[in-house]
C-alpha cells in the first residue's frame, strides 16, 4: 500500500485516497491531471508521493484559490511550481491544456459529484440540511438552481428529476413545485425541500425524502453527466502508453457511465447480436486499453466508520497499452538477478 502524506487539517477528507495512490501509481518525471482538485487532498498526495508534476482543473474559483495556496508550497527545488491550476470544468481537459501546452498525460484521475466544500458551504445552496440561497453551481456562472425551479415547464422538471434523481414521484414533485411557485418565488433550500417532502414520503431507508430531487436538480444544472461522457473520452484519448484513468464515483448515474467508457476501452463490450448487420465485420481491433478493477473497488468498513461521505463511492481504474515491441513506461524496472533461478 502507498505511504498517504500527512493533510492539512481543514476537514476535507478525500474519499478512497490509498486506493487512488495505488491505482495511479505516480513515478518521478511523470505528469498527471487531477481534473477535479476540489480540496486538494488527491493533488497533495499525488506531489507528496512522487517528484512530478500535476496540473489540476475546478470550475470553482474557490478550489483555484485554495490551490494557488497548495501551489506555493509543493514547488520544485529550483522554485518551479509543480501544481499547475486551471479554471473550467473537466469535460473540456482537451482545450483548457492544449491552450497551455500541457505535455501528454501519464496519470488521470477524476472525484465525480459535488466536492465537500461546496457541500459545506450554506451560500452554495448544495444541501437542504441547512437553509440557504438555491443556488447549486459548481461554478460561479449559469442559470442556479431557482432559475431552474421557478422557470421551467412541468413536464421538463419532471424528467429530470426522474432522470437524474431517479425519483419515482417525479410528476408529483414537479406538480408541488409548479403549483408553490404561482404564489411566491422558491429561492431557498428549505422551502424547496419542505415542498419536496410534502407530497414524497419518507421510506425505511433512512433517507431524506427530498435527496432524489435535489440529486437531479444539482446534476442538471452543473451539465454533470455531459462532463463525465465527455472527459472520460478526452482522458483516454490524452494519456501515454502506460498511462492511468482512475476514477471515484458515488452514484449508479455516474458509475454506469464510468463502467461503460472503461468496458469500451478495454474491449470489453457485449458481443453483438448475429441479427445485427454491424457484427459482420471480420474482426475487432486490439483494445488500447486494461482494465485495472475487474469490478468497482470500495471503501474499507473503517473508512466509512470515519468519512460516511465515502460509503456510497466506488474506483474503477484502466491503464494504457504500450504498442507491441514498445516498453511499457509504468513498468517497474527489474534488475536482471531478480529474474535468475536459484538451484
Amino acid at each position: 500500500m502507498t505511504l498517504i502524506p500527512p493533510l492539512p487539517a481543514t476537514g476535507h477528507i478525500p474519499v478512497m485516497l490509498p486506493e487512488v495512490l495505488d491505482m495511479l501509481a505516480p513515478r518521478d518525471g511523470a505528469t498527471y491531471l487531477d481534473g477535479t482538485f476540489g480540496g486538494g487532498g488527491y493533488a497533495r498526495a499525488i506531489l507528496s508521493a512522487a517528484h512530478c508534476t500535476l496540473w489540476a482543473i475546478d470550475r470553482d474559483p474557490a478550489a483555484i484559490r485554495r490551490g494557488e495556496a497548495l501551489q506555493a508550497e509543493l514547488r520544485a527545488p529550483d522554485g518551479a511550481p509543480r501544481l499547475h491550476m486551471v479554471l473550467g470544468g473537466f469535460g473540456d481537459m482537451r482545450e483548457l491544456l492544449a491552450a497551455r501546452d500541457a505535455p501528454v498525460l501519464d496519470g488521470v484521475v477524476l472525484d465525480l459529484g459535488v466536492s465537500s466544500f461546496q457541500l459545506d458551504e450554506v451560500e452554495r445552496g448544495f444541501s437542504f440540511r441547512t437553509d440557504g440561497p438555491l443556488d447549486m453551481r459548481m461554478g460561479d456562472t449559469g442559470p442556479t438552481a431557482a432559475d431552474i425551479v421557478n422557470t421551467m415547464a412541468e413536464s421538463d422538471l419532471a424528467n429530470i428529476i426522474y432522470e437524474y434523481g431517479e425519483e419515482r414521484r417525479s410528476r408529483r414533485v414537479a406538480a408541488a413545485i409548479v403549483a408553490a411557485r404561482a404564489e411566491a418565488p422558491i429561492q431557498t433550500t428549505f422551502r424547496l425541500a419542505d415542498i419536496i417532502r410534502s407530497v414524497v414520503p419518507g421510506d425505511r431507508s433512512g433517507i431524506d425524502p427530498a435527496t432524489r430531487s435535489f440529486q437531479g436538480i444539482r446534476i442538471h444544472v452543473n451539465d454533470e453527466l455531459g462532463q463525465i461522457v465527455s472527459g472520460l473520452e478526452q482522458a483516454t484519448e490524452m494519456l501515454a502508453p502506460g498511462g492511468r484513468l482512475v476514477v471515484v464515483s458515488f452514484h449508479s448515474l455516474e458509475d454506469r457511465l464510468v463502467k461503460r467508457a472503461m468496458n469500451r476501452a478495454a474491449g470489453r463490450m457485449p458481443a453483438p447480436s448475429r441479427h445485427d448487420p454491424g457484427a459482420m465485420r471480420a474482426e475487432r481491433d486490439a483494445p488500447d486499453f486494461r482494465l485495472l478493477t475487474a469490478k468497482a473497488l470500495r471503501p474499507t468498513d473503517a473508512e466509512c466508520r470515519a468519512n460516511p461521505r465515502a460509503r456510497s463511492a466506488r474506483l474503477r481504474a484502466i491503464e494504457r497499452l504500450a504498442p507491441p515491441g514498445v516498453p511499457d513506461p509504468a513498468a517497474p524496472t527489474r534488475h536482471p538477478l531478480t529474474t535468475e533461478r536459484r538451484p
